[in-house]
C-alpha cells in the first residue's frame, strides 16, 4: 500500500517542504509553515513507459493577428487592461479593504453589459441583496449584469459552464471552497486549487474572468504568489482613506504595457474617471512656497505631474526622524546622503518629512532632481521658481543623469502652463517648442545655480 505522506506548506510564498521548520527558506518568513494534506499524490515511479501526444509547434515568424479586445467605454479600466478585456483572460485585482474594488468592478461589469457583453457578478463575501443596493445608488439597477452569491466552485464553475458568458467576475477567490481539498477557504490550498481551476476554464472557454484578492498588512495580494504567476493581467487598487483619489495599476500585464495606471475619483455616486490626472494633483497648489517641487513623471505610457513637498525642522531628538510618503525612503536616504557628502550640505540634527501630493506613489528614479530641490527649498527657506518642473535621476558622484521619455513630460508640463524645466545636460530632448530649458550637469551646481552658491 502507498504511504501517506505529508505536505508542509508556506502560507507566504507556496513553497512545499519535507517537515516543518519555524523559518521558511525559500522567502524568509517565520511561523509561516503548516501541515495540509497534498492535492495529489502522483505516480511513485514517474511517468513511466507510455508516450504522449506530440505538441504541434511553430516558428518564431509565424504571423498571428493581435487578440480582440471588448472594450467598457470607461477609458481608464480600458487603459490598465491594455486597450481593453481580451476573451478567455484572467485578471486578478487586489487592494485594501473598503478601497473600492467591489465598487469598482461593479461599475465594470455594468459597462461592459450595457455594451452588449454577457456579464456575471459572483459574490462570496455578500448577499445579492447587498450588491443590488449598491448598484442602486450607484444607479447601475438598469444594467444587464446578473448576479449570483456562491463559494462552492464546483456550482460556480458549472454555472458559468452553462451560461457561458463573455464576462465572470469572482469577489473574491479568498471565500471560494473545492470539495476535493481538505482545508478551510482562505488557506493556500484552497487559493491554490480555486485560481488554477477558473484560470483553466478561462482558457478553455473563451470567458474572461476577473478575480479579486486580498491583501496583506504588506499590502501583497494574499494567497501563494504561484496565483500571481497563473494569471494574464494583475491590479492593485490603491488610495489613501484621506484622500478622494484612486489609482488602478498594472503590474503585470501579457496583453499590453505594465506599470499602466487608470486615475480614479470617490464621489457620492461612485468611482468617477480623471481624464487629466496630473491638472486634479496640482489643482489645490497655491503660490509657490519653501518645501514644493513639481515633477514631471511618466506612469505606464501616460505622463503626469504631481507636487513633491518637503519640510524641514530642527529636531530634538537623538535620531532625527526621517518621514517619507509616497515615496522610496531608502532613495531619500541615498539623496540625502549625497547632499551631505557632495555638496557639503548637512541635514545632521533636523527633521525630514517628505510627501507626494494626492496621495500619489512615485518610484522613478527621475524624481530625484525634484526630491533634492524640495528638499533644499525647505532648507534653505527659499521657493523654486513657479513655472518650473524638475526631472532627473542623481548618481552617487553628484552627477545628474538623463531619463527617458523627456518629450511627453515636457509636453505635459506645456500643456498645464510650465514655461521652464530643470533636466541634467546631458538629456537629449526633441519636439518640446517654447519651453525653456536649464541643463545642470550635477547636483553642486544645481545647488549654486538654482539656491546660491551658499
Amino acid at each position: 500500500m502507498a504511504k501517506s505522506v505529508t505536505a508542509f506548506t508556506c502560507t507566504a510564498c507556496g513553497a512545499a517542504h519535507k517537515k516543518w521548520a519555524g523559518r521558511c527558506d525559500a522567502c524568509g518568513a517565520w511561523n509561516t509553515i503548516i501541515e495540509e494534506a497534498p492535492l495529489s499524490q502522483g505516480p511513485g515511479r514517474g511517468l513511466g513507459a507510455a508516450k504522449g501526444r506530440s505538441v504541434p509547434l511553430s516558428g518564431l515568424a509565424t504571423h498571428e493577428p493581435p487578440p480582440p479586445r471588448s472594450q467598457s467605454g470607461m477609458a481608464e479600466l480600458d487603459r490598465v487592461l491594455g486597450g481593453g478585456l481580451v476573451p478567455g483572460s484572467a485578471v486578478l485585482v487586489g487592494g485594501d479593504p473598503g478601497i473600492g474594488k467591489s465598487t469598482l468592478l461593479l461599475q465594470g461589469a455594468a459597462a461592459f453589459a450595457r455594451r452588449g457583453q454577457q456579464s456575471i457578478y459572483i459574490s462570496g463575501e455578500e448577499a445579492s441583496a447587498q450588491v443590488r443596493m449598491r448598484a442602486q445608488r450607484l444607479g447601475l439597477a438598469d444594467a444587464p449584469v446578473r448576479l449570483g452569491a456562491e463559494t462552492n466552485l464546483r456550482d460556480i464553475l458549472t454555472t458559468l459552464d452553462t451560461e457561458r458568458p463573455d464576462l465572470a467576475i469572482i469577489d473574491s477567490v479568498q471565500t471560494l471552497w473545492s470539495d476535493t481539498v481538505e482545508a478551510a477557504p482562505g488557506s493556500v490550498a484552497q487559493v491554490r486549487a480555486a485560481a488554477h481551476e477558473l484560470v483553466t476554464f478561462a482558457k478553455k472557454r473563451g470567458v474572461a474572468i476577473i478575480i479579486v484578492g486580498h491583501v496583506t498588512k504588506d499590502g501583497q495580494i494574499a494567497g501563494p504568489r504561484v496565483v500571481e504567476h497563473m494569471v494574464d493581467t494583475v491590479l492593485y487598487f490603491e488610495g489613501e482613506r484621506g484622500h478622494q483619489f484612486r489609482l488602478l495599476r498594472s503590474v503585470k500585464n501579457r496583453f499590453g504595457p505594465a506599470d499602466e495606471i487608470g486615475v480614479f475619483e470617490m464621489t457620492g455616486a461612485g468611482l468617477a474617471e480623471v481624464a487629466n490626472p496630473s491638472a486634479l494633483f496640482l489643482s489645490e497648489r497655491g503660490q509657490p512656497s519653501p518645501g514644493s517641487a513639481v515633477f514631471a513623471g511618466i506612469e505606464g505610457t501616460r505622463p503626469v505631474l504631481t507636487e513633491v513637498q518637503a519640510l524641514v525642522a530642527p529636531s530634538t531628538l537623538a535620531s532625527p526622524r526621517r518621514t517619507v510618503v509616497g515615496l522610496d525612503s531608502g532613495r531619500v536616504s541615498t539623496i540625502l546622503a549625497v547632499l551631505e557628502a557632495r555638496c557639503g550640505i548637512p541635514f545632521t540634527g533636523l527633521d525630514v518629512f517628505l510627501n507626494v501630493a494626492g496621495g500619489m506613489r512615485v518610484a522613478e528614479p527621475a524624481a530625484d532632481l525634484a526630491i533634492a530641490g524640495a528638499l533644499l527649498s525647505a532648507r534653505e527657506d527659499s521657493a523654486l521658481p513657479a513655472e518650473a518642473v524638475l526631472f532627473g535621476e542623481i548618481s552617487l558622484s553628484g552627477a545628474l543623469r538623463p531619463v527617458s521619455q523627456a518629450e511627453n513630460r515636457l509636453k505635459e508640463a506645456q500643456k498645464l502652463g510650465f514655461s521652464q524645466a530643470i533636466l541634467p545636460e546631458g538629456q537629449k530632448v526633441e519636439g518640446a517648442d517654447g519651453m525653456g530649458t536649464r541643463r545642470i550637469s550635477d547636483l553642486t551646481g544645481f545647488v549654486g545655480e538654482i539656491f546660491g552658491a551658499g
